[in-house]
């Protein structure tokens, strides 16, 4: 079974909270209010004045069908040598763990550089941590991704929330905006550890893509005001940020990039990409048809392995309220460590010998 046959919570998307698709349709005057007053919160905050090394971060919220502003220039985030990425998100990162492909198009654009790349993505997954609950608590549940955070001390974490917390609408977005600033300051504090200050933990945050849904025009004008907001706490965290929202829209002027009008067909992941790498300061790097493939099968194998090491099939009865019954068995999870780490070097053996060859 693959990951997505091992989801204890949510299944493959996003949690439908808000109002029906009727309902969304009548609600859509009161989504531009939204917008209008996420647009002023993102004014407020500075969002066009982003840090120095940063590009300043998108600070409208317009519309789906309005044209989107130029895609931001310079790099956002550098990445080199010995740096220790992770995403974390919703269904967004854990596809993308099944997939490889934005995970190869960064690694692949810095052959130089030994990057170490772990996936906490989480299906249905909301800034509360919703679906990590499980069968506790969702604040369980965010705890036990903080303590994850903690054991992989990442200098770079890509966040990608939004989409699911969307679904409730103008009124959900105060508790949005202030749940995505508390994640932000507590994984910098998890990731730094006691060695470091949170300060160098770099953060990069992550839009949602417009839906491509026959209700698209409600909900996407819901999403946009979320996205503001994303955009708002980017600068006031002093985080860079990856606006596929913006370089997404307007849906109606290109070929759908999803699989079903919500999660990202692989062409889809292949346009994300792409935004990452120029988030990185990069140029995607062609490879062959063979070479590129080899790259993301070892990819997405190391990804499959860590994905056992930290979500087990059984993780009920290793971590959870049946722990009692086959805990003794968690001592087994770390030895997954070296299999990780013998995948990633395969990883970057492939990217090497592409380099390498004519």
């Amino acid at each position: 079974m693959g990951p997505d046959d091992r989801r204890k919570v949510c299944g493959g998307g996003p949690r439908l909270r808000g109002p029906g698709v009727a309902a969304a349709h009548r609600a859509a005057a009161r989504w531009a209010t939204a917008v209008a007053a996420a647009v002023l919160v993102t004014t407020v905050l500075g969002a066009a004045c982003g840090p120095a090394g940063f590009a300043a971060a998108r600070c409208d919220a317009a519309a789906p069908d309005a044209a989107p502003a130029a895609p931001p220039t310079g790099a956002l985030v550098t990445l080199g040598d010995g740096d220790r990425v992770l995403f974390l998100g919703d269904t967004f990162f854990e596809r993308e763990g099944q997939r490889g492909i934005i995970e190869s198009a960064l690694a692949t654009a810095h052959p130089e550089a030994a990057i170490r790349f772990r996936n906490l993505g989480w299906s249905g997954d909301t800034v509360w941590a919703e679906s990590r609950g499980v069968f506790d608590a969702p604040a369980k549940g965010y705890e036990r991704m903080l303590a994850v955070v903690a054991e992989l001390a990442p200098t770079v974490v890509f966040i990608a929330y939004g989409r699911n917390e969307a679904e409730r609408g103008e009124a959900g977005l105060a508790a949005f905006h202030g749940q995505l600033a508390r994640l932000c300051a507590d994984v910098r504090r998890a990731a730094a550890g006691r060695d470091r200050g949170p300060a160098t933990v770099r953060l990069v945050l992550v839009t949602p893509t417009p839906f491509e849904t026959v209700d698209a025009a409600p909900r996407n004008a819901a999403l946009a005001a979320y996205a503001a907001v994303i955009r708002a706490v980017a600068t006031a965290e002093q985080a860079a940020i990856v606006d596929l929202f913006a370089a997404f829209s307007p849906v109606v002027s290109r070929e759908p990039r999803t699989t079903n009008g919500v999660h990202l067909s692989d062409a889809g992941y292949a346009a994300a990409a792409e935004r990452f790498v120029a988030a990185a300061g990069r140029e995607p790097v062609a490879l062959s048809a063979d070479r590129g493939a080899e790259v993301r099968r070892l990819v997405v194998e190391k990804n499959t392995l860590f994905f056992h090491r930290w979500r087990p099939a059984n993780e009920t009865y290793i971590f959870l309220f049946r722990k009692h019954e086959q805990g003794n068995n968690a001592v087994e999870m770390p030895r997954f460590d070296l299999l990780v780490e013998e995948a990633e070097q395969r990883v970057h053996g492939a990217i090497r010998r592409a380099e390498e060859r004519p």
